[in-house]
């Protein structure tokens, strides 16, 4: 069985001793949006929180007119994220700098830790910095797809501090032993909405974060969204 998706409802703090027991087919809900992006790397399934309702339906339209079609994972790190959802990245030169794209708009922010945090797998809103958005507006179409790295008690409580002061979070047990089995990026909680998560194709995710990259992390050779469509809405 597939173990992303696990990962992440280790988030859901209420219940994460029952999802445990579960097979990762059985924590996606009938109700929930399923899109599936076709990559030059492989394919990728992501589930699409209800609870982040104004980031799931844009999502949603954004793919319904073929938005990101085409479009470049123009950012990527080794143990850290993908990044994608530029318009300018689909028909850009090599070596162009890329990232500044968007859509005209963003969209309010739709924090819900800890029932969604960045563990491994999530799929989270790009945005501009906190110092010209203080209210952590999400980017109208630029998302990223966490990969991250383990952690242990020495790192995390070093990282936790931090957070806590910053963002005034709290981090719950259960969420903390998930960033020690299985990875993520702790220190964007708070401040960035997380809105889905990987069910299939990590290891595609992975794989594109390894690609040879420039000094503005964008890959040498062009990392590409083939497709993108909505299995299930």
């Amino acid at each position: 069985m597939t173990t992303t998706n696990l990962r992440l409802r280790f988030c859901h703090v209420a219940v994460a001793l029952l999802l445990s027991l579960l097979p990762s087919s059985a924590l996606a809900e009938p109700t929930d949006s399923l899109v599936r992006f076709e990559t030059t790397h492989g394919n990728i399934l992501v589930r699409l929180f209800n609870d982040t309702p104004i980031h799931r339906d844009n999502f949603l339209k954004l793919v319904r007119e073929g938005f990101y079609d085409g479009l470049l994972f123009h950012r990527v790190i080794p143990d850290f994220m993908a990044q994608a959802g530029d318009p300018a990245s689909r028909n850009a030169p090599a070596g162009k700098a890329l990232g500044e794209g968007d859509v005209g708009y963003t969209l309010p922010a739709e924090i819900a830790f800890p029932r969604h945090c960045h563990l491994r797998g999530a799929l989270a809103a790009a945005r501009e910095g906190d110092e010209v958005n203080p209210q952590f507006r999400s980017s109208g179409c630029q998302f990223y797809i966490v990969t991250g790295r383990k952690y242990n008690p020495y790192n995390f409580g070093k990282m936790r501090q931090t957070a806590e002061t910053k963002t005034g979070i709290a981090y719950p047990d259960s969420v903390v032993e998930a960033y020690y089995d299985h990875g993520g990026t702790p220190w964007l909680d708070g401040t960035y909405t997380v809105f889905g998560e990987v069910l299939e194709g990590i290891e595609h995710v992975e794989d594109i974060t390894y690609v040879e990259r420039d000094t503005a992390d964008r890959p040498i050779y062009d990392v590409r969204i083939v497709r993108a469509t909505i299995v299930r809405q």
